[in-house]
């Protein structure tokens, strides 16, 4: 999806379950972006797609929802083909959210309230990837509540495909869910049901987190760059060397942050990280810096890296700018 200045949304890609609302639950596929004509009443600020789902934020604060109609899993009773726009019913009805952020299967939202930033939850429960200390689906937006407790007041918010992030005012990192390969950066392969300081970055002040399907980056307020999790396809951005022989799936995982020493390399100040949701299509990460440059690394063998990769490599390991003026 695509948002222009002017608040209007383009969608495009394959709408498998109704997500661009063409075709309803079809596999039509939309090859050019298409105004999509039922937000034409809403001025979008932010798209957020999940799997089964697509969720947007109005310049007003308001959260509607896409698809999954079928059992009021994401606040609204609707049926399964109604791929209509609907507001994010309960708990948020009232307060200004300012940022969503989509998981495989459930939904986060920071919400502005008098009290502070605050950040809710709705959808699957699967490995406590909602925050609230159970496994339970939650159908309408929920507080998390851990928040408050740890005396963090979340600064922005990070769905991956099955665990979460959260960057505080003060620079604490928290994340919650799956912890597989190690991706919640605590040291082990644990599943944690409410979010945790990150203790290995305790000397770290994180202005921006970012989560991928098992994977997650820090960036610090100096510019550095940290990751951990799953190494599939050198998309953590260690072991650079290794990796432009061309060979794939050699990758250790990582269980607690480690500095992305090859961003330092570039010597520009990394301010965004983007990294893809699935370790299973070939992985790969974006690096963006404060002049607007942009570099990429992890697998390639498909164009994703948007560069040329030769003598029979499938991957990058190291950093490599893509050719686009971005300023």
């Amino acid at each position: 999806m695509l948002i222009s200045d002017a608040g209007e949304v383009y969608a495009f890609g394959k709408d498998s379950f109704g997500e661009v609302e063409y075709g309803g639950q079809g596999t039509k596929t939309v090859a050019t972006p298409q105004l999509v004509e039922s937000l034409k009443n809403i001025f979008v600020v932010q798209a957020a797609i999940g799997n089964f789902f697509t969720a947007v934020l109005s310049r007003e604060g308001r959260v509607y929802t896409f698809s999954w109609g079928n059992d009021g899993r994401l606040g609204h009773q609707a049926e399964p083909n109604d791929v209509e726009p609907h507001p994010l019913l309960g708990a948020l009805e009232n307060i200004p959210v300012v940022q969503i952020a989509a998981g495989y299967c459930y939904l986060l939202a920071l919400a502005c309230q008098p009290s502070g930033m605050s950040v809710y939850s709705v959808g699957c429960g699967l490995g406590g990837k909602l925050g609230h200390g159970s496994r339970t689906d939650e159908k309408y937006p929920r507080l998390i509540e851990q928040f408050q407790l740890l005396n963090l007041q979340p600064m922005v918010v990070a769905a991956g495909a099955w665990h979460a992030a959260v960057v505080g005012r003060d620079g604490r990192v928290c994340t919650w869910g799956w912890g597989r390969y190690g991706c919640l950066g605590h040291g082990n392969e644990e599943c944690e049901s409410v979010p945790k300081v990150v203790d290995a970055l305790s000397k770290v002040k994180a202005v921006h987190v970012a989560t991928g399907d098992y994977t997650t980056f820090v960036v610090s307020d100096d510019g550095d760059v940290y990751s951990f999790g799953c190494g599939e396809s050198a998309s953590l951005g260690h072991n650079a060397a290794a990796a432009d022989d061309g060979q794939v799936n050699r990758h250790p995982n990582v269980l607690s942050p480690e500095l992305v020493t090859s961003l330092k390399e570039v010597k520009e100040r990394v301010v965004q990280i983007s990294l893809t949701n699935s370790v299973y299509w070939n992985a790969h990460t974006f690096a963006l810096t404060e002049s607007g440059k942009l570099y990429a690394f992890g697998a390639g063998d498909k164009g994703q890296l948007g560069m040329e990769l030769v003598n029979n490599q499938t991957e990058r390991g190291n950093p490599e700018q893509v050719d686009v003026d971005l300023r």
